[in-house]
């Protein structure tokens, strides 16, 4: 009779433990969101999330360097224009904050990873991601001529040096149309990472303090998804791998890493989980606060989201993580 297995066994020692443990997070793992708004030496810290900055092109551009230095592979790029518009003119438009900033970033560091996010929310008057029905203020957005407004402004993006295109707007047809303007326009291998299951979550408060893009009336509950969805998931996902996406994104990340799971588990494309501003700003008041071990925490989070299928984070404690790495 073979002896009872002691796990006990193979945690006795510290480079025992680490030999045998199964998921490790690394900077190759890590992508680092950052807000880019108009003006000069502008840096101004967003209250809801500490040590979150708004920042103009020239510290954007100080803050890539200081991310590549880290061995952070890649960020992405929102935008805050100077003006809105029912049409989300500053989305598309080749002079575009994002535009701008991606074309600054690449020329400084130009193997820093710079993915963008193509939405319309930080660009329109009213806060929703596309067109809405005249007069309806209940936040239902036309999804066919919001498609045209995606379109235009990933191809914009992809002509202003982007590395990866990152829908975000749950339209219905969203990948599938924007791979066709990327094709269309000379950019066959450009690849697409689709927030395939964004849900509609409270999590996201903090982030429309940083990008001021709330909705000005209604929600967007008609176009993300219910949070008490997860075959759902699996449905958005099988139509954006048909329609072209190269990479999946489920956000929020820490209340859903089952959802994680079971993209994972139904393909093989990199899955992408989002570290989201409500869950950075709760960990960030507690330790403020004396209440918890920042570090230990995070790192647990990191371990968890690693754990539950990701093969990319993006999270805003990717600077602290990647210090805490190279201790």
């Amino acid at each position: 009779m073979f002896p009872i297995h002691r796990p006990r066994r193979l945690r006795s020692h510290s480079q025992l433990r680490r030999m045998v443990q199964e998921h490790v997070v690394t900077t190759a793992d890590l992508m680092y969101p950052l807000f880019a708004v108009p003006g000069e030496s502008v840096a101004r810290e967003v209250k809801s999330m500490p040590g979150v900055y708004q920042l103009s092109i020239d510290k954007i551009v100080e803050e890539a360097k200081q991310v590549y230095d880290l061995g952070i592979p890649g960020i992405i790029l929102f935008g805050i224009p100077e003006d809105k518009d029912v049409e989300a003119t500053g989305a598309w438009h080749d002079c575009g904050i994002v535009q701008r900033a991606t074309t600054a970033v690449k020329e400084a560091v130009p193997d820093l990873v710079v993915a963008v996010d193509t939405c319309l929310c930080e660009y329109t008057s009213h806060g929703h991601c596309g067109y809405l029905e005249v007069g309806d203020l209940a936040g239902r957005v036309l999804n066919d001529p919001t498609l045209e407004l995606l379109k235009k402004t990933a191809v914009s993006q992809a002509q202003a040096g982007a590395d990866i295109i990152a829908p975000s707007g749950m339209m219905d047809g969203f990948v599938q149309a924007i791979r066709a303007g990327l094709d269309e326009n000379g950019f066959e291998n450009l690849p697409i990472l689709s927030y395939a299951a964004k849900y509609s979550s409270a999590y996201y408060g903090p982030f429309r303090d940083a990008a001021d893009s709330a909705p000005q009336f209604g929600d967007r509950r008609t176009y993300q998804m219910d949070p008490a969805n997860g075959t759902e998931a699996l449905k958005e996902i099988a139509l954006d791998i048909a329609e072209g996406a190269d990479m999946l994104m489920v956000k929020p990340a820490l209340a859903y890493m089952d959802i994680i799971w079971r993209v994972k588990q139904a393909t093989n494309l990199p899955v992408a989980a989002y570290n989201v501003s409500g869950e950075y700003s709760m960990v960030k008041a507690a330790a403020l606060n004396g209440w918890i071990d920042e570090k230990k925490v995070v790192m647990e989070t990191m371990t968890g989201f690693k754990r539950s299928g990701a093969d990319l984070i993006l999270t805003y404690h990717a600077k602290d993580v990647a210090r805490w790495l190279a201790e």
